[in-house]
């Protein structure tokens, strides 16, 4: 009889960063001939890629993890990878019983002969491989990925890993490590597969683009590797930027974005704050005049620019005061895009044990208010776009009606263009805005007449 093929299920949770990398451990998986499930009953492994930034998404990947460990049958394999497993380690497996290993950010690439080393494991504890130094995957891989599972339009381009900047609240350097960014010729190279691939959208992440280059003594490498992969994959369609740093956003970036069209205008800008003391509390950019004139530059360069950015509301020490100053600096910069998250107390962050810390029941009132606030700001400049004429790229049908995205709408968190006709997925199509809510769009294809009643 043929030998089975064994199967993997992956079930990915966090950010597009992890999802970039569940990509590669998927690749990974396929080439050593396993063969990916959606049904973790019928998996031989299980994988869960963990997010660890903050105790919710930790609770999520413990959840996750405790209850595919309750329903693993014998023989199964249970895997917890990523940022939790790297930054938690053993203490992961204090909380869920029957974890098989754990398996780090910077040692996915190895996932297909760790498998084999946790077949070979006869003992009861789990197996760790979770390396704190050396390279990452990204640089020592030739990362073939041909978007095989997911068969989609769209495709993240992971252009470095870790982060160098000193926020005070954030863990991510200390189980990321610090910025290493990718050779250019690797990063070339796999926007070259994608576009033959026939992707669409590709998304450029990293903790931080616009650090791109500043590990080798590179101070503004962005704008040079966004001319260089237009040049090297000119059918592909949208270049989207997303978890661009305010400290090295350039000028040269809005000129190279102007001059490519390809390369739309939409920046993702996690600010984190608007109150120049809070954010020098933060370690972050507090220069808040330099950044309006910047956004200012950017707008004026770029027509119908989007501008997407992320609060922390209940940092310790903020006043009243310093809120109101983040609900006005909104209504100064009227954000296209906003969301928002309660303060987290990570151990091992300077800001863990800061004083003044703000009671929950305190950080949930102002984040509500933030996004009350900026409700009114997203309807609005929604209904500017009623009557103008957009491409939107299609992810789903049913019942009628295509779930799209524009340029204006990042795949995940942004919000949608519903158009009122079944179009192919995939499909690259021009509409023409009927109506507007706080966060979606109303369409019709643009070439379909339009009924007067």
């Amino acid at each position: 009889m043929p030998k089975k093929q064994p199967t993997f299920y992956l079930l990915t949770l966090g950010c597009p960063k992890n999802t970039f990398d569940s990509e590669g451990i998927t690749e990974m998986m396929l080439q050593a001939s396993y063969r990916s499930t959606t049904n973790p009953r019928h998996a031989d492994v299980l994988i869960v890629n963990t997010c660890g930034f903050l105790q919710a998404a930790k609770d999520e990947s413990i959840g996750a993890l405790q209850e595919l460990a309750g329903r693993k049958r014998k023989g199964q394999l249970l895997i917890a990878a990523g940022c939790m497993a790297q930054r938690f380690g053993r203490e992961v497996t204090q909380q869920v019983s029957g974890l098989d290993g754990l398996i780090g950010t910077r040692a996915w690439a190895d996932i297909v002969p760790f498998i084999q080393n946790l077949r070979a494991h006869k003992k009861p504890e789990p197996l760790y491989h979770l390396p704190e130094t050396g390279d990452t995957p990204l640089e020592t891989i030739a990362l073939n990925r041909q978007q095989v599972e997911l068969g989609r339009a769209s495709a993240y381009l992971k252009i470095s890993d870790g982060c160098s900047a000193p926020c005070a609240f954030c863990t991510i350097p200390s189980f990321k490590g610090l910025n290493r960014s990718r050779p250019r010729e690797h990063l070339i190279a796999e926007a070259q597969r994608l576009q033959a691939a026939g992707v669409q959208e590709i998304i450029l992440i990293a903790q931080d683009t616009t650090a791109y280059g500043r590990d080798w003594g590179e101070v503004d490498g962005l704008p040079a590797l966004l001319e260089q992969l237009v040049a090297a994959a000119p059918e592909i369609k949208w270049w989207r930027l997303m978890y661009a740093y305010p400290g090295h956003a350039s000028q040269r970036l809005i000129e190279v974005m102007a001059g490519h069209p390809q390369i739309i205008p939409y920046i993702d800008m996690p600010l984190q704050h608007g109150h120049p003391d809070t954010l020098k509390r933060m370690r972050r950019p507090h220069n808040v005049d330099k950044l309006l004139g910047w956004i200012e530059s950017y707008r004026r360069s770029l027509p119908h620019a989007v501008l997407r950015t992320t609060f922390i509301v209940g940092y310790p020490g903020e006043t009243e005061t310093e809120f109101q100053g983040l609900l006005d600096f909104m209504a100064t910069v009227e954000f296209d895009r906003a969301g928002a998250f309660t303060f987290s107390p990570e151990p091992g962050t300077p800001a863990f044990d800061l004083p003044n810390q703000i009671e929950p029941a305190v950080q949930q009132e102002r984040w509500e208010r933030l996004m009350a606030f900026q409700q009114p700001i997203s309807l609005r400049r929604n209904q500017q776009m009623v009557g103008q004429r957009l491409e939107v790229l299609v992810d789903g049908v049913g019942e009628g009606v295509s779930v799209t995205r524009s340029y204006r709408d990042a795949p995940e968190i942004d919000g949608f263009v519903v158009v009122e006709k079944e179009l192919p997925i995939g499909a690259m199509v021009p509409v023409l805005v009927t109506g507007a809510m706080e966060y979606d769009l109303l369409a019709i294809p643009a070439d379909e007449p339009i009924l007067v009643m």
